[in-house]
């Protein structure tokens, strides 16, 4: 007779996946924010908006993920940077409405839960929450066999961030002559990584533990490299000084980034030689052939955020972001819109 069957014998380990509860429940401890209620093991996460002290509070939302990023982590054997990456990719695209992100729910699917490997994801999710000064409420933990294969799984993050309705940067106040001021990248961060696997895996055939001379580090290492996450800057910076649009350069890079802040009647001019780009850009370029106009539409070159500030309040911007530990330039300027020209100008 057929013996009797568990959920275990499914691949489906339930005494496991309340144990990482257990541990989970520790690291969102450590990401505290007033409005929590309650803690993690619920059906929903609670929190509360009477601590906003707004007039007419609106809720932001952002979902996001990590992208193939992942299949780094997987060949490097290393977890907890992806979960920074994971809560980057959500808080920076709150934070440029002029939202303060409130908290952070995580989904985590495995074929098979191995709990060192969920350990040092949901580490790195609290330490990208500690870096955005929100809180870990809640998630899901996915037990799927057969979809994932051995050691391997996806993510997806989701925060919410509060802004009073007169506050909201929406891009509306950029005039002609405003200047855009760029904030350095901390490298590739979590876009264009099929396009980077391809050239370094396909075309170089280098392996992610080869130290690349032109890197001055090995090629896994530079790959990991975790997402900044600039919340604590822009909230600062709005709070004293006018900025009246930001770009998250995400997918689509720069050019189709930029032109999400604009007004219609607006077109900017961007001069490519204001910063430096890291070698990695130069390093995929030269290696995959990648033409320029494709290099400016995959990867972020460089520039993490771009801010859209009046000409008269430029030299405190950057003053202020350098002391907070950002890079910031002056990378080009607001320009007025014309019939069959390019939104996006370079120079």
């Amino acid at each position: 007779m057929q013996k009797p069957l568990t959920y275990a014998d499914a691949g489906v380990d339930i005494d496991k996946a309340n144990d990482l509860v257990k541990t989970i429940k520790q690291i969102a401890s450590q990401t505290p924010r007033a409005g929590v209620m309650g803690e993690i093991g619920g059906f929903g996460g609670l929190f509360s908006l009477n601590t906003a002290n707004m007039e007419k509070p609106i809720l932001v939302s952002s979902t996001d993920g990590v992208g193939t990023k992942l299949k780094i982590a997987f060949l490097m054997q290393v977890h907890n940077t992806v979960g920074i990456d994971l809560v980057a990719m959500s808080v920076n695209d709150v934070v440029v409405q002029g939202a303060k992100p409130l908290f952070f729910l995580d989904y985590l699917a495995m074929g098979k839960l191995d709990e060192r490997i969920a350990i040092q994801i949901i580490s790195g999710i609290g330490e990208g929450c500690k870096q955005a000064g929100c809180a870990l409420i809640g998630g899901e933990t996915a037990e799927m066999p057969g979809i994932y294969a051995e050691n391997e799984y996806d993510l997806a993050g989701f925060a919410v961030g509060i802004v009073d309705n007169n506050k909201i940067i929406d891009g509306s106040d950029i005039r002609v002559g405003h200047k855009l001021i760029g904030l350095a990248s901390s490298g590739l961060h979590s876009n264009g990584f099929s396009l980077v696997r391809k050239i370094c895996f396909d075309v170089l055939n280098l392996r992610v533990d080869q130290h690349v001379e032109a890197l001055g580090k090995s090629l896994g290492e530079e790959l990991l490299t975790p997402t900044r996450i600039y919340v604590d800057t822009i909230l600062k910076l709005i709070r004293d000084l006018p900025i009246h649009g930001i770009a998250h350069i995400t997918g689509g890079g720069i050019t189709e980034n930029i032109v999400r802040v604009l007004p219609q009647a607006c077109g900017v001019l961007i001069r490519k030689a204001s910063w430096s780009r890291p070698p990695i850009f130069s390093f995929l370029q030269e290696a995959g052939r990648v033409p320029e106009e494709e290099m400016l539409r995959t990867f972020n070159n460089g520039v993490g955020m771009i801010l859209v500030v009046p000409e008269s309040h430029v030299e405190d911007v950057i003053e202020r972001c350098t002391g907070m530990g950002e890079k910031a330039v002056v990378i080009g300027e607001v320009l007025e819109r014309q019939a069959g020209r390019e939104r996006v100008l370079w120079a």
